[in-house]
């Protein structure tokens, strides 16, 4: 590792809840969800990342997930689990995406490089063996785009650094959890080969 941070802690991730499609290509902004702040709060603590970013513009979805984090930080959730309040210390809600780059840019003193995954195949992708090596070779922070709906929008896949390709599962159906194409995609990246 040429980086003299731990890969893992070079990387964030964002789950955005908007600007996101639905089924009919409206951009929307969905719901936060309890599972996906758990589940994607233990996967980012798994692989050692730095932050785990919720962001929706919608403040009673910033409410709720200030809610339950700190339930799981300063209530009985964090003395009854502390794996979980372990995890969900990387947990930050942000209103937008020009919050978390300032975010990480306060922290990193530099701009981080963008990776946008999504279930469609676009020109330009990067491999995931070609993402992992450039993750592992450069000193820059990354942070990884999730989307909920019907997947990020184009006005995020522009501002991109890097588009990810695709999971390819065995057939043509591809329609994954967030949680799930999350904890694939970490693990190509950041798991131990």
């Amino acid at each position: 590792m040429k980086g003299s941070l731990p890969v893992g802690s070079r990387v964030s991730i964002a789950l955005l809840h908007y600007p996101v499609y639905d089924r009919n290509s409206r951009v929307i902004a969905t719901a936060v969800t309890n599972l996906d702040l758990h589940d994607i709060a233990r996967l980012a603590r798994t692989f050692g990342l730095f932050r785990y970013y919720v962001v929706t513009p919608v403040e009673e979805q910033q409410a709720l997930a200030e809610r339950i984090r700190a339930h799981w930080q300063d209530g009985w959730g964090g003395s009854y689990n502390p794996d979980r309040r372990k995890a969900l210390e990387l947990l930050r809600v942000a209103p937008d995406l020009d919050a978390v780059l300032a975010d990480l840019e306060e922290n990193y003193h530099r701009s981080a490089s963008i990776v946008v995954t999504g279930a469609k195949e676009r020109p330009d992708a990067v491999s995931f063996e070609g993402l992992r090596q450039r993750i592992q070779d450069a000193e820059d922070h990354f942070l990884l785009l999730f989307g909920t709906g019907w997947g990020l929008t184009d006005e995020i896949f522009d501002r991109a650094d890097f588009v990810l390709e695709p999971i390819k599962g065995a057939g043509e159906y591809n329609h994954l959890s967030v949680r799930a194409a999350a904890a694939i995609i970490l693990d190509r990246m950041l798991g131990q080969r």
